[in-house]
Formats: structure tokens, sequence, C-alpha cells
């Protein structure tokens, strides 16, 4: 029952997630390759914390 109230910690992280892509997305638009490749290199630690934590929640 407790669990009903419980925030899902990787809705949080998707969305975090999802605005680093769009961020990178629009440098990568403006020509700036740099922040571009920062950007997505930060979207796939975070998309590596919500696979770590899906498969924590499965098991």
């Amino acid at each position: 029952m407790l669990s009903l109230f419980r925030k899902d910690p990787t809705k949080k992280l998707q969305k975090t997630y999802e605005a680093k892509l769009e961020k990178a997305m629009l440098a990568q638009r403006g020509g700036d390759i740099k922040t571009y490749s920062l950007l997505t290199e930060e979207a796939e630690k975070i998309r590596a914390e919500i696979e770590a934590l899906q498969a924590e929640q499965k098991s």
C-alpha cells in the first residue's frame, strides 16, 4: 500500500534525460558541436542510471 505513494525515481531521470537530449539537438542545430558532445555525454550517463534503476527494480 505504501508503494502507491512512492514516487518513481526513473520518471524524474527520464525527464532530465529527454531535456538534455533536446538541448543537445538545439546546440547541434546551432553549430555548437562541442556543447552538443558534452550534453550528449551527460544524457548517456543519465540513461545508464535509468537502466540500472530499472534492472534493480526487476530483481
